[in-house]
């Protein structure tokens, strides 16, 4: 029995996004020119020229559609910049290009196998650009007539919509009125009305009525008068993931599964359905595949089991671009007693390509502070920018970019605003960094509850630096 594939474009509705700042919320992209070559400062990104180019080269062929179903790996040390590098490759690739970040440690999950949620993030990463026809009702409103009844639970309604060469008028049900209500329509405004869905945006005013200016505000569009006929075929391009193609189509609350989350298992036989679908839609130029990018995070988080799935899956037709990150050196396989570099089997790493990043130097610190307390808008004196350079360097750069909002508390409770050396110092005595932690741990050794290790030194984490 063949069936109906469904993409739930038409219900698709522009979201709001919230902005906060968070631990990369600097990043605006790779910081490359034209030439793909990296600058010093630029676009949040500081230092790790070789790096930044690599991800450029990388981040060309992706906006090509040519490598797809490859895999690179970001691997150095704690706080060098791994996961900023591939947000700012999310930030350059546009809003068409799927970008999806996951921890190794999500795929670990009770409610769905480790293969399961693979595939989904592997699904989220592909893109498909649907082309379709729609029936479009555009025009220039003359006059909204809306009549009630005696007991105002029904509204009934005559729209009357010209263009240059004709003028028509339409009779409105209680959801269109409502719309045009919410919409805020108005005699004089230019709309455009989509058959399928009932969507209505608003054009512009026409420029016919630009010289009523009680009807004006400060950021009126005005527009032309549309010609021709009103009803029009207008073609429309939509940009959805293959998971949510496979989400709408396996749930009985369809669309709406997407935003509740519980997604749950997918079926493989309704997935090799939509792939021949969307195979179907290619071959017939109605939709084209848009390759993304998926960047597990701590790679060395997955299993033998899940390395052996990624070995198989970037085989596959429809495989995204796959970025890793680690900060492990030779560690031991998840699930083996082998151990190998990065914590990753040899078989995938001899698909990879490795970038490498390195420690940054004291002025690249300095800069990367003077950015994040530009980002937090916080204030530090000349000494205390760099006092906190010379604690990153002593302790770690995760800690002293902490301490930034912590000072800043303080600044203010002495009301200042520009944050001293005293301010920091008093945030660095109340809050430990690691190599001090490790210091107090063996000091309170005994007053503390602690656990018996036993096994051989390649199951105790080196705390030294």
């Amino acid at each position: 029995m063949a069936m109906q594939i469904t993409t739930g474009t038409s219900e698709l509705r522009d979201i709001t996004k919230m902005e906060r700042i968070g631990a990369h919320s600097h990043i605006r992209g790779l910081g490359l020119d034209d030439r793909l070559e990296p600058r010093e400062n630029s676009q949040g990104l500081v230092g790790q020229a070789k790096a930044r180019k690599a991800a450029g080269m990388i981040l060309k062929m992706v906006q090509e559609g040519r490598i797809a179903g490859r895999a690179m790996l970001f691997a150095g040390p704690p706080s060098t910049g791994k996961t900023a590098i591939a947000l700012a490759m999310s930030q350059s690739l546009g809003p068409d290009v799927p970008f999806t970040m996951i921890a190794a440690s999500e795929v670990f999950s009770l409610s769905m196998s480790k293969t399961e949620a693979l595939t989904q993030a592997f699904r989220r990463s592909i893109g498909v650009r649907i082309k379709e026809e729609s029936e479009i009702i555009e025009g220039e409103v003359v006059e909204i007539q809306i009549d009630r009844s005696i007991s105002g639970a029904t509204k009934t309604g005559k729209l009357t919509i010209k263009t240059t060469d004709m003028e028509t008028i339409y009779d409105l049900g209680t959801k269109m009125i409502e719309a045009l209500t919410k919409e805020k329509v108005l005699a004089g405004d230019v709309i455009m009305i989509d058959k399928t869905s009932g969507k209505i945006s608003k054009l512009g005013r026409s420029f016919a009525r630009s010289r009523d200016y009680d009807a004006m505000g400060a950021d009126t569009k005005f527009v032309q008068c549309p010609e021709g006929e009103i009803q029009k075929r207008k073609e429309v391009v939509h940009t959805v993931t293959l998971h949510e193609i496979d989400v709408i189509n396996s749930r009985t609350q369809g669309f709406l599964a997407l935003f509740a989350g519980d997604t749950g298992e997918i079926k493989p036989e309704l997935r090799n359905q939509i792939n021949t679908k969307v195979s179907d839609w290619r071959e017939e130029g109605k939709a084209e595949i848009v390759p993304g990018v998926l960047f597990i995070d701590e790679v060395h988080m997955l299993d033998i089991e899940c390395f052996s799935f990624l070995n198989r899956a970037l085989e596959g037709d429809l495989a995204p671009l796959v970025i890793m990150a680690s900060n492990r050196g030779m560690s031991r396989i998840r699930g083996t007693k082998f151990r190998s570099p990065h914590g990753l089997p040899m078989d995938l790493l001899d698909r990879v390509l490795i970038v490498s990043t390195k420690p940054y130097s004291d002025d690249e610190v300095q800069q990367i502070i003077g950015i994040r307390c530009q980002e937090e808008d916080v204030k530090l004196s000349p000494e205390a920018t760099q006092v906190l350079t010379s604690m990153a360097l002593q302790t770690t750069l995760r800690y002293a970019l902490n301490l930034i909002s912590c000072a800043q508390v303080l600044a203010r409770k002495r009301k200042s605003e520009e944050v001293q050396v005293e301010d920091l110092r008093r945030g660095y005595s109340y809050f430990m960094d690691d190599k001090r932690s490790v210091q107090w741990l063996k000091e309170q050794q005994g007053n503390l509850i602690s656990e018996e290790v036993t096994g051989g030194d390649d199951d105790v984490m080196d705390t030294d630096k």
